[in-house]
């Protein structure tokens, strides 16, 4: 069901904001809950004090997809998750020049 969305422009790009927001965090703590607190790249442990420092990666890019078996999931550490894009985004360009 969607909702209707009536206001400044504002109004509706903070609501939209705070809703992925919410979202985001709760498919973040399942991961986590699921899979440890370890980089599923670089096997690295992290606890309640870095916890911040792991990320969600999903594994086929879509950020809606979030089946509630997590296999769309895997933890990653904040540098292993910027070397995985950052490899996707220069593959991608590799592949439009060819």
């Amino acid at each position: 069901m969607k909702k209707e969305i009536n206001g400044p422009i504002q109004d509706i790009v903070r609501e939209i904001t705070r809703d992925r927001d919410i979202k985001n965090e709760q498919y973040r703590e399942q991961s986590l809950r699921m899979h440890g607190l370890m980089c599923a790249r670089c096997g690295r442990e992290f606890d309640h004090t870095d916890r911040h420092l792991l990320t969600v990666h999903h594994k086929d890019g879509n950020h809606n997809n979030n089946p509630p078996d997590g296999s769309n999931w895997e933890n990653l550490c904040t540098y292993c998750h910027d070397d995985v894009h950052g490899r996707n985004f220069f593959a991608a360009e590799e592949e439009k020049k060819e």
